[in-house]
C-alpha cells in the first residue's frame, strides 16, 4: 500500500485528519487525537499519546511491507490487528462518524 491507499483506507475506517495526519480520537474527547499514522516519505509509523501528552512510537513499516487483508482490507505489516484496543478504537471512530451522518449532526 502506499500513503494514498492508507489515507484513503484510513479515512474510511474512522480515521480523521488532525493536524495533516490521519488520527483516532477519544470517544470522549473526540478532537483529541490519541493514535496518528506519521506517512513519511518511505515508511508509517503508529503513535500513541501518553497520557503525560508526549508521543510514543508504537509500531511502524516500509510502504512495500504493507498489504491489504483480502477479507478485512486492513493493511497488514503495521500491527493494527495485533495491539491491544486499536480495532475497538477504530470501530468507535467509525460509529461515531456513521452516526453523525444518519443524524445530519456533525462528530463532536
Amino acid at each position: 500500500m502506499d500513503k494514498a491507499e492508507l489515507t484513503t483506507w484510513a479515512l474510511a475506517n474512522g480515521w480523521q485528519i488532525i493536524a495533516g495526519n490521519p488520527c483516532l480520537t477519544k470517544p470522549s474527547a473526540p478532537k483529541e487525537a490519541i493514535v496518528r499514522m506519521l506517512l513519511k516519505a518511505t515508511v508509517v509509523h503508529i503513535e500513541a499519546k501518553k497520557p503525560a501528552g508526549k508521543w510514543e512510537k508504537v509500531s511502524g513499516a516500509a510502504y512495500g511491507d504493507i498489504t491489504p487483508d483480502e477479507d478485512t482490507g486492513l493493511p497488514r505489516g503495521l500491527g493494527l490487528d495485533t495491539i491491544v484496543g486499536f480495532t475497538m478504537l477504530m470501530r468507535d471512530n467509525k460509529d461515531r462518524q456513521v452516526f453523525a451522518k444518519l443524524t445530519g449532526k456533525p462528530p463532536t
